[in-house]
This record gives structure tokens, C-alpha cells and sequence, in this order.
């Protein structure tokens, strides 16, 4: 009995779960066709399908109206001539289809093979950008100049070879290229020369760079000793050290604007004499390269640069009397004029003018008799009325009215006045404006707010004990910017630093002194 209870119990199971699956298919059949019907009413298939239909019969309809009229065409017309009035148009529709086809085409093909740089030649605005500039560092501009110098190292030995070859330091080394100059210029191999030297230069550079030693040069290399810069600066350090690298800049700019103010004065003509002998050169060049091939000129110019460079400025360094009266283009170099050197021979003839002016008419006028006093020279006029931004000169430093600053100094050497027996910074350190006289040395500070203030500074050069050119920090490359003065009413010399003209102050104020030192006093107007 327990047997057939089970046999009949799982029966069951097995026909319940067999129903619930049917009504679960049937669940989802049903679902699926819902779904399915709801997809066509929105859809519209049928409505759909009928327009297509309409679609179909009306193009037939057109088709057939077609072929009727062509039929109606033919029949009407002869049936030669439409085949060949036809048949051109025809192949001429389909020679432009071609065309334009393989026109598409062969764009297509150039611009993927050329767009890229096509791209390139397209005309755009430039844009201006402005490049921020950096602010004012002593230890930037230390090693900016550093980094000038080093560039300029591989120029400046090229040069010191070049002119120790010109000079023979070398016999043998400018015999050799003597030699092969010459004979590099005779057979006209003189570029083939130079541009094998130049690949020479750069396969040795080569090596070099890839750690071989290679040391070649006519003239030993002066290798200077490089200080280590400071981290940790004070202010007068640094303010020192950006006075000698301005003065060296100073140096640098001076000697480049020379260079290019006699240039342009050659070819403008300020001093005739030396532009009409590059002229008549210019033209003697012009009319030899018409005539003479070019072969021959290149012989002629290749022996004489060889002949010159090794030979005629070896003597002319060698013997500077030759050079002073044969050198042309030396001759011709050294008296150009500068525009400082201009400006001062225009004084000077405006100065001369007036001189023979006054000579010519020694009448004074009224006007200039109310003006001038009587008894006082043109001189003294000329002491009594140079003043400075602050007054009348000889009223600022309580001096007589005869008094008055040399020409070389006329307007002051910008410097800073170190004084070391005070202790207070304002009293230590002025800015402030030096001036030379026949009898004085007198100093105008900058900080002085009226005429005779107690911050000017005046010393008689016949009190002056010592006078030496001083170097603030010691440590610095070069000579210094200072001037050291001892007098017997100072415990400690007092220095004028940061003085940028220091070696023409310091001659002015030796030769000065030297003159009233070895010459005797003469009687002043009040003992007379």
C-alpha cells in the first residue's frame, strides 16, 4: 500500500508540473502575439504596404507613358538621322559622367597625396606675442655675461689662431699654409680648401664630443680661473657686482657702437676723403668684373688675400711706421669718426668761429658791458654762470666765484661717497655727483635738498695725503670701481665707489693734484 501511495504521488507531482508549464507557454504565446498586434497598429504594415503597391503601379504607369511617346518620336522622324544626332548626345553625356568622375578622383588623389603642404602656403595674421621680460638680477645678469663669454670662446680663438698664423708666432705651422694656400689658389682649388677644412673642423668636433682628447691650436689656450658665485650677498655686494658687470656691458656696447657708427659714417659720406677711395674702389672692382673672366679674377683675389694676409700685415705689424703710412684700409679705419667724435669737432669749429668773431670785433656792445662786470674776463663769466641742477656751483660748495668744475668733468661723475669713520648707514653711504677743480675736489650729494647743505663734501687737493684706486670687494674680478682719498682730517680714507668713468676721474684728479703739489703756490689777490 505505501508503494502504490508513492507510485500515485509522484504521478500527481509530474501532471501538476506538466499543467503549470502548458499554462505558462500558453501565458506567453499569448503575450507575444499582444505585443505583436500592438506593433502593427502602431506600425500600420498594411497601410504601409498599400502605399508601396500605389508607388509600384504608378511607376509602371509612367514607364509605359514613356515608351509610348519614344515610339510616337521614332515613327514621326526619319531613322537615320535621330541615331546619329542621338547616339553623340548620348556619349557625350556619358564622356562628362567619366570626366567628372575621374575629375573627382584625381582631386581626391592630390589632395591626400599634396593637401598636407597645400595646407602650409595658406595666408594667416601673425600673431603678436609679446615676450614677459624678466625683472633685474644681479646673479641673472652675472650669469648672462658668464654665459656671453663662454659662447663667444670658440669666435675669440678662432681669431687669436688666425692672427697668430698672420704674425709667424708659428714658422713652421705658417710656412706649411703658406704653402698650400698658395698652392690651393694657383691650380683654383682655394673654396674646394676652405670647405674641406670646415668638414675637417666638424669631424673633429665629432670626436671630441665623443670624449676623444683632441687639443690643436697655434696658440696656447689661457684658461682663466673661474670664481665660484656666491650664494649669500649683502646689498652693497651686490650693488658692487652689478656695477662691474654694467661696466663691462658698458665696454662691450662701446666697442659694437663704434664699429657701426663708423660704418654708416663711411657710406654716408661725413667724411669725404675716405668715402671717395671706396668709391673709386668700387668702381675699379665694377669695371674689372666686366671685363676680366671670372676664373681670372678669382686667381688674382685668391694670390692676393694669400700674399697679403701671411706677408704685407706681417710687416706692417712688425714695423708700425710702414703700417701708419702705407696701410690704406688701417689708415682709412682710424680716422673715421665716431658720432661722440663728431659732436665734439662741431664744437669745437662752433668755439673757433666765435673766437674769430671776437677777435675780428673787439668792440663789446652795451648790452653785453651792463651784463658783464668790470674787470671780470670772459672766463670768470663763463666760472660764475655754470650752475648745477641745485644752483649757481660756486654758491653750492661756498667756493670763490673763479672756481669751476674741469672740462673732462663739465657735468660730474656719477658715484656713491663711502664714508668709514661714520657709523650711521645714512652718513656711511651717499649717492651723489663728483666734480674736479683747479684747487678743489668738491662732492654734491644727491640727498641734498638745498645749496650749502652739510651733506655736500668739499677737500682742497693740497690737503690730499694719498690717492689710490680702491676695489670695494676684493673677491670681484677686474680692478675695482673706487677711488680712495686720504686727508689729514679723516681717520680712514674715504672711497667714492661705484664710480662707472673711474680711471678718467682718477687721472684727472692725479694730474691735478701732481699739479699743485710740484708746482709752488703762487699769491692769491688778497695777499697782493
Amino acid at each position: 500500500m505505501c508503494k502504490l501511495e508513492d507510485c500515485t504521488f509522484d504521478s500527481f507531482e509530474l501532471l501538476y508540473s506538466g499543467a503549470v508549464d502548458r499554462i505558462r507557454r500558453n501565458k506567453s504565446n499569448l503575450s507575444l502575439k499582444e505585443e505583436l498586434r500592438k506593433l502593427r497598429e502602431e506600425t500600420n504594415v498594411d497601410s504601409l504596404r498599400q502605399e508601396l503597391e500605389r508607388e509600384r503601379s504608378k511607376r509602371l504607369d509612367l514607364e509605359q507613358k514613356m515608351n509610348e511617346v519614344l515610339r510616337t518620336r521614332l515613327e514621326d522622324s526619319p531613322p537615320q538621322p535621330p541615331r546619329k544626332q542621338q547616339s553623340p548626345s548620348n556619349n557625350g553625356t556619358a564622356e562628362k559622367q567619366q570626366k567628372e568622375v575621374w575629375s573627382s578622383r584625381l582631386q581626391k588623389w592630390l589632395y591626400e597625396r599634396f593637401g598636407v603642404y597645400i595646407e602650409d602656403f595658406r595666408f594667416q595674421p601673425e600673431e603678436s606675442t609679446v615676450e614677459a621680460e624678466e625683472p633685474l638680477s644681479a646673479k641673472r645678469l652675472t650669469e648672462n655675461m658668464r654665459r656671453l663669454k663662454r659662447g663667444a670662446r670658440p669666435v675669440t680663438n678662432f681669431l687669436r689662431n688666425l692672427s697668430a698664423l698672420s704674425n709667424w708666432h708659428s714658422v713652421y705651422t705658417s710656412a706649411i699654409a703658406f704653402i698650400i694656400y698658395m698652392n690651393a689658389a694657383w691650380h683654383g682649388w682655394v673654396i674646394p680648401m676652405f670647405l674641406f677644412l670646415a668638414i675637417l673642423r666638424l669631424s673633429l668636433n665629432y670626436l671630441i664630443a665623443r670624449g676623444w682628447r683632441i687639443q690643436w691650436s697655434i696658440v696656447p689656450e689661457v684658461q682663466e680661473p673661474m670664481e665660484p658665485p656666491k650664494e649669500d650677498l649683502t646689498v652693497s655686494e651686490k650693488f658692487q657686482l652689478v656695477l662691474d658687470v654694467a661696466q663691462k656691458a658698458q665696454n662691450i656696447f662701446g666697442k659694437m657702437a663704434d664699429v657701426l657708427e663708423k660704418i654708416k659714417n663711411l657710406f654716408m659720406w661725413v667724411q669725404p676723403d675716405s668715402t671717395r677711395k671706396l668709391y673709386i674702389c668700387l668702381w675699379v672692382a665694377f669695371v674689372v668684373s666686366c671685363v676680366l673672366p671670372y676664373k681670372l679674377m678669382g686667381f688674382m683675389m685668391g694670390v692676393y688675400a694669400g700674399i697679403k694676409f701671411f706677408i704685407i700685415d706681417f710687416l706692417f705689424k712688425s714695423c708700425p711706421k710702414l703700417r701708419d703710412k702705407y696701410d690704406t684700409p688701417y689708415i682709412v679705419w682710424n680716422s673715421l669718426p665716431t658720432d661722440p667724435q663728431l659732436k665734439e669737432r662741431t664744437n669745437a669749429t662752433v668755439s673757433r668761429r666765435l673766437s674769430c668773431i671776437e677777435k675780428v670785433q673787439p668792440v663789446v656792445s652795451r648790452s653785453s658791458l651792463a651784463t658783464v662786470p668790470s674787470g671780470m674776463s670772459r672766463e670768470d663769466e663763463a666760472g660764475r654762470s655754470h650752475s648745477t641742477k641745485k644752483g649757481p656751483f660756486h654758491e653750492i660748495f661756498n667756493l670763490p666765484e673763479s672756481e669751476r668744475p674741469l672740462a673732462v668733468c663739465e657735468n660730474g661723475w656719477r658715484c656713491c661717497l663711502i664714508n668709514r669713520d661714520r657709523k650711521m648707514p645714512t652718513d656711511y653711504i651717499r649717492n651723489g655727483v663728483l666734480y674736479v677743480t683747479e684747487n678743489y675736489l668738491c662732492f654734491e650729494s644727491s640727498s641734498s635738498k638745498s645749496s650749502s647743505s652739510k651733506k655736500n663734501k668739499v677737500i682742497k687737493l693740497e690737503d690730499i695725503t694719498d690717492v689710490q684706486k680702491y676695489k670695494v670687494l676684493s673677491v670681484l674680478p677686474g680692478s675695482g670701481m673706487g677711488i680712495s682719498i686720504a686727508t689729514p682730517s679723516t681717520q680712514k680714507p674715504l672711497v667714492f665707489g661705484a664710480m662707472i668713468h673711474r680711471d678718467e676721474a682718477f687721472e684727472t684728479i692725479f694730474t691735478q693734484y701732481m699739479k699743485i703739489v710740484t708746482t709752488s703756490k703762487p699769491p692769491t689777490s688778497a695777499e697782493i
